[in-house]
Order: structure tokens, then sequence, then C-alpha cells
């Protein structure tokens, strides 16, 4: 290189020293005015369990008290139904195809992880605090972006002794401690963030020798004993037979054999699921009770939502995985404290995904969301905004194919159309069509007759896949 072009180089590399030198010295960019935020996600939970979505039977009175007092999101989706991919999604703001993390062990490179809201809120000066399922590797990774890390990698179990015998208290309880413990440790001085990732309503991973999939805690075992928990109408066999071979194979219905293969099952897994809720709902109690003894209750941000949802019997199927509305759509609650009364027990119809999640926290910190986040921020929303351009539809993706046990797919999904694209077994890389599906939501939101084949619905077909296509390159 050249003395002249060096002389040329010289300030702008003494520039890039001095920011080096100096940046651990800038005082962040929040205060104490700032708002503290909470954000809560549960594992395996649908959209339909919860009694402010709809559901007479489960009993979510703190989770319900807060959508009153907050704002409802009814249609919430995440764009991949799988657990490390989507808290990848959650993290980065950013669809699997360009975050590219598709395995339980992969760790975030470390640009990934500084520009996680984590990162981006322990930058700016907030406390932060990370409890539960990490999901992406090894949570040891975030020790320098988190003052108070109790992420566990994996799966955890939900009773450090026997499941069988319940013996110890229950991973959720231990959780809503460890909750109560972060907020002891934090002050008015300085704005704190705390997620915590819920194990349940997950299983119980390897637990096929137990009679017990959802192991909740004793504390619940009274509740919703005294019910019958009714079937869904599309667990009968006639919607399985549906679905080519290779489906009917999968994973999906390996584990509805475990869970769900008879009715006397179906009402002790379902039950014991919607126990593991009602015990998020009980911590989700404790914490407020906790913001309102320490003075932090009028200036904390709630968010409460879900990884995925989950089939209960559906189709004659168990788990997640596909782009099914079962499997996809999630709850969803953002509660602030300072929002005007004329809000508050408001509810919203625009479509929200969990890409939107890290830009939304980031927003209600006075942070800018970091380029290549592709959430939108759903924080006006949340405000009674009226936009004009909110997004009408997205993107679905799953590549995750568990040794050939889970079918990849992908999909769209519009305000009333769903197209899903299952890929031939051996034929991921080639995108290798070999069994699709579209469904009219607005006739039939149960999902259960598949126009893909039907010849009057072929201009429907090709309009839907060159929506897939598009939205395939413009994700990456």
């Amino acid at each position: 290189m050249s003395s002249y072009k060096v002389l040329r180089l010289l300030p702008l590399l003494l520039l890039a020293l001095y920011s080096k030198l100096f940046a651990a010295e800038r005082p962040p960019v929040v205060s104490s005015s700032n708002p503290n935020i909470i954000y809560l996600m549960t594992d395996d939970q649908r959209a339909d369990t919860l009694g402010c979505m709809g559901n007479s039977i489960i009993h979510t009175p703190n989770i319900d008290k807060m959508a009153a007092q907050g704002v409802l999101f009814k249609n919430a989706f995440v764009t991949t139904a799988i657990c490390m991919t989507n808290r990848a999604c959650v993290f980065t703001g950013q669809y699997a195809a360009r975050h590219g993390i598709w395995g339980f062990n992969i760790n975030f490179t470390e640009e990934q992880l500084s520009n996680t809201y984590l990162g981006q809120l322990k930058a700016a000066g907030y406390r932060t605090g990370f409890i539960g399922k990490w999901g992406v590797g090894d949570p040891k990774q975030a020790d320098d972006i988190l003052d108070f890390n109790k992420g566990f990698p994996g799966q955890s179990r939900y009773f450090e002794g026997d499941v069988k015998e319940k013996k110890g208290q229950h991973l959720t309880a231990k959780m809503g401690d460890q909750a109560i413990e972060f907020l002891e440790g934090s002050d008015a001085s300085t704005p704190f963030h705390l997620s915590i990732s819920f194990k349940a309503a997950h299983v119980q991973d390897s637990s096929d020798i137990y009679s017990d999939q959802f192991p909740s805690d004793p504390a619940f075992t009274a509740l919703y004993s005294d019910i019958t928990i009714p079937q869904p109408h599309t667990a009968a066999a006639e919607y399985f037979d549906r679905f080519p071979d290779f489906i009917k194979n999968s994973m999906n219905r390996d584990r509805w054999a475990i869970r769900f293969r008879s009715p006397e099952r179906f009402q002790q897994s379902v039950k014991d699921y919607y126990r593991l809720i009602s015990g998020v709902d009980v911590v989700v109690g404790r914490i407020r009770e906790q913001l309102e003894k320490q003075g932090f209750a009028d200036n904390t941000v709630i968010i409460y939502t879900s990884d995925h949802g989950f089939f209960l019997g559906e189709y004659g199927f168990a788990g997640k995985w596909t782009p099914h509305e079962v499997s996809i759509r999630i709850p969803l609650i953002v509660y602030d404290p300072r929002l005007d009364k004329s809000q508050r027990g408001s509810s919203r119809e625009e479509m929200t995904l969990t890409i939107d999640m890290a830009p939304t926290i980031l927003a209600y910190a006075g942070i800018s969301a970091p380029f290549g986040m592709q959430g939108v921020d759903i924080k006006p929303l949340a405000e009674g905004a009226e936009p004009i351009d909110w997004r009408s539809s997205f993107f679905y993706e799953h590549w995750f194919n568990a040794n050939g046990l889970i079918v990849p797919s992908e999909g769209y999904r519009d305000q009333r159309w769903k197209y899903a694209r299952y890929l031939f077994p051996g034929k991921e890389a080639e995108g290798t069509a070999h069994y699709e599906e579209v469904y009219d939501l607005k006739v039939d939101p149960h999902e259960t007759i598949n126009l893909a084949d039907e010849p009057q619905y072929q201009n429907q077909l090709n309009r839907l896949r060159n929506e897939w296509a598009q939205w395939r390159e413009a994700v990456k």
C-alpha cells in the first residue's frame, strides 16, 4: 500500500481505535425512567389453552387478569414449530432461513449473540436475567450478556428425583423462586429485563415408560379431576386416513400412540397438560405480587406467549412441527401498566409472529432494532395504533427431520388461505414437493378439506405456490 493511501486511511483507523478504547466508558443509553420488561414464554402451549382465549375449562386466572388489564393478540403465530429453532427466531427477530440454526447443540456466533435482544439490552445498560430453557446450544455462552443466568441446556426434568413418584420441588415452582430471587436483586436505579422460558407444558422427554407424559405438580392433582375434556372432532380416524403414508408413519403418529391412544389416556394427558399451564399461571401471579411488593408494578411491561402450539389428538397426531393451525398458533398478551385506560382489556386481530418479540422488547426499552431483524415492533398495536400497512401473510419453514422421523415442510399463510408443502423424505435439499395442502380457513378453520387436488381450485393453488416461492427467497 502506498504512503498516500496510508495517510488517507489514517483518520479512519484512528477513529476505529478510539471507538474500541472508549466504547466501554460510554454511559448506558437507558435511565431509571425506562420501563422494566419481563418476557414469559411457555413451551408447547397452543393458542386456545387460556381462559381469555375462550377455553372454558382451563384454570388460568392470573394470566386472564393480565389480558383483561392489557392487550390480547388473537392471531399470533410462529414461523417454525420446533423449540430450538424458534427460540433462535425469538432471540434474533429473524426467520430461520436467515439465522440458520436447525440443531439442538448449535450455539449463536458472537455476532448473533450480541444482536439478540438480550445482548442489545445489556449493552444499553439494562440489568438482564434469563431463567429456564435456553434452547440454543449452551446457555453459558450468554454469561457475558446476562447478570443473572439460570438457563439450562436441553429439556431438563420436572422433578430432580423419580418422575413417577413426583418427589421434590416441581421445576415450574423452582423457576418461580428464581424469578423472585432476580426481582429481589433489582432496584429502582437500573431498569431490568427478565426472560423466563418455561419447560411447561412440554412433555417429559424420554418418558415413554412412565404413565405420566406431562408430570404436573402434585399441588394440582385435584384440578380438572371432576370433568371430562371433549376430544377434538378431527381426532376421528377418517382425518388421519387422508394423509399419505410417509406422514402417517412420522413422529406425530408415534407420539400420539403414547399420549392419546385411548379415551382414558387422552383424559390423563390433556388434564396433566392443563395442570402444567395452571402451574405457570401461579408463577405469573407470584411475579406480579412481587412487582407490587417492590414498587416495580407501575413501570414493568410483561409479555406472555409460547414457543409454538401443540396437537392434542387432532388428525391422530401429537407433537407439533407441521404447518397446521394448532401447531403454529400461540397465545400472546402484552401488559403495559402505563397504557391508557381506554386500551386496557382490548384485543387485536392483526397477524403477529414470534420474530416480532425481539424488536418489540427493544422498542419498549427505547432501543432501535439492529440491522438484520426481520420482525416488526408490535408496541404501536398494543397502544391502539391503526397501521395502514400491517402484514397480511407470512412464511412457514421446518427443516429439522429428526433422522427421518419428522417430515420437513414449508408453507404460506395469509388471512384466509393456507398452503402447506411437505417435502419427500430424502429429497429435502432439493425442495421436492411430495404432498401439498390448501385450506380455505374462512370456511374450514379446522383444516379438514384439502383443496389442493380439486380442479376448481387450481388457480388458487398456483397463486399460493407463487406466494410461497417469493416468500422463500425474501426471508433469506
